[in-house]
C-alpha cells in the first residue's frame, strides 16, 4: 500500500515495471548519502520517492532541528530524471525530515532567495527577512504528478507545521518562526503567480514540500492513495474479501486527512466490509473518526519505548489477540455490536 510516503518508490515501481537507479546526493542534514529513484524507459516514467532522499527515518532521533534540516537533496534527483529524459514523474512527498515549504530543493536547482540587504538566504528559518525570489536558471522539467498523503494547506492550525511539525522536531515554540517564514514565502508567490497557492488541498504535506513542488515546479498535487488505487483497481479488489487489516505508526486526527490507513477504512465503510487498524499507538485530541470497525495499538501491551525496540514481536501479540476475539459467525463478522473499540488494547469479544 502506499499514500505518497515511505514506501511510495517500491510500491509504484512494481506497479509500474519501473527499475531502480541509484544517485549519490544528500540527505535533510546535508550528509552524502546514496539515494533511489526508479526508470520506466517504454514510457520514459520516473518516480521519486522524498522519504529516500529526505526522509525522517534516516536521521538520528533528536540529533537535528528541523530549522537546520532541508529539501536540497532532493535536486540532484529532480536534474538526474531530466538528464535521463523523462516525460513524466510520479512523485511522492510523505515520510520527509523536512519543514521548509520546499525551499532547499527550490534553491538546489537555481532559485534564488534574497534579503533586503542584498544578502542570499541559506537557511529556510530565515525566509521571513526574503524579500526577493527568482531562478536564474531554469530546469526543464517533465509533467510532475505529485503525490500527497495529506489535504492540509500550508498554513494555520491544519498546516504543515502545527499539524506535523511536531513529528519533525518543531516544538510549539517554533511554530510562531514556521509560519512567518511560510508567510512570507507564501505573499511572494502569490506576488509572482497572482494566486494563492498555500491555500491548495495538499500544499502542507511534506511540512511544505506540496506548495513547493506547485511554486517552483508546476507540479499537479495528487491523492496519492488515489494514484495508488487507480493503479491497483483496489475497489475492485476488496469487493469481495471478508475482512480488512491496516495500521500505522500512529493513529491520529491525521491519519483521517488523506493517509493511507484512514483511506483503506473510508473505502471499506463506502463497501460495508468490516476494518481493523493496528498501531502503534493511539493519540487523538478529539473523538476518533468511525471509519474503522476496531482500532487497537502496542501501548495497550507495552510502553512505547518497547514498541519501537520491538515492533515485530508486539505487533505478532497484538495480532493474535485481536483474531481471536473477532467474531467467525459470517461474512462481515457477523454482528456489528461492540466493535466500534477505541481502547488502546484489545478489545472485549463482541
Amino acid at each position: 500500500m502506499t499514500d505518497g510516503g515511505d514506501g511510495f518508490g517500491e510500491v509504484m515501481s512494481g506497479l509500474l515495471g519501473a527499475v531502480p537507479q541509484v544517485i549519490n546526493t544528500c540527505d535533510a542534514a546535508h550528509r552524502p548519502c546514496r539515494a533511489r529513484w526508479w526508470w520506466e524507459p517504454g514510457t520514459r516514467t520516473a518516480i521519486i520517492e522524498s522519504a529516500e532522499v529526505i526522509g525522517l527515518a534516516m536521521l538520528p532521533p533528536g540529533k537535528f532541528h528541523p530549522f537546520d534540516l532541508d529539501s536540497y537533496g532532493l535536486g540532484r534527483v529532480l536534474r538526474a530524471v531530466v538528464d535521463k529524459g523523462a516525460r513524466r514523474c510520479l512523485v511522492g512527498l510523505g515520510g520527509s525530515a523536512t519543514n521548509d515549504g520546499g525551499f532547499g530543493v527550490a534553491r538546489s536547482v537555481g532559485w534564488q532567495f534574497v534579503a533586503k540587504n542584498g544578502k542570499p538566504i541559506v537557511n529556510w528559518a530565515e525566509l521571513p527577512l526574503v524579500t526577493q525570489i527568482s531562478s536564474s536558471r531554469g530546469l526543464a522539467l517533465p509533467e510532475l504528478v505529485v503525490a500527497v498523503d495529506v489535504q492540509n494547506p500550508l498554513l494555520g492550525p491544519d498546516g504543515a507545521t502545527r499539524v506535523y511539525g511536531p513529528q519533525k522536531g518543531l516544538k510549539p515554540k517554533d511554530f510562531a518562526l514556521a509560519e512567518r517564514a511560510f508567510l512570507q514565502l507564501a505573499k511572494l508567490i502569490e506576488r509572482q503567480k497572482g494566486r494563492r497557492l498555500d491555500r491548495a488541498p495538499g500544499a502542507g504535506a511534506a511540512g511544505g514540500l506540496g506548495f513547493g513542488f506547485l511554486a517552483f515546479f508546476g507540479g499537479d498535487l495528487e491523492r496519492g492513495f488515489d494514484l495508488f488505487a487507480k493503479e491497483t483497481s483496489l475497489q475492485s479488489r476488496l469487493g469481495a474479501k471478508d475482512l480488512v487489516i491496516t495500521g500505522e505508526g500512529a493513529i491520529d486526527n491525521s491519519t483521517f486527512m488523506g493517509k493511507g490507513a484512514g483511506q483503506v477504512a473510508g473505502l471499506c465503510r463506502k463497501l460495508k466490509i468490516p476494518c481493523i487498524g493496528l498501531a502503534g499507538d493511539l493519540v487523538f485530541k478529539k473523538r476518533p473518526n468511525k471509519l474503522f470497525t476496531r482500532l487497537c495499538a502496542l501501548t495497550g501491551l507495552t510502553s512505547a519505548a518497547q514498541a519501537m525496540r520491538e515492533p515485530a514481536r508486539w505487533l505478532e501479540q497484538l495480532a493474535k489477540q485481536v483474531a481471536d476475539s473477532w467474531p467467525k459467525k459470517s461474512r462481515h463478522g457477523g454482528s456489528r455490536k461492540g466493535l466500534n473499540s477505541t481502547k488502546r488494547g484489545v478489545p472485549s469479544r463482541a
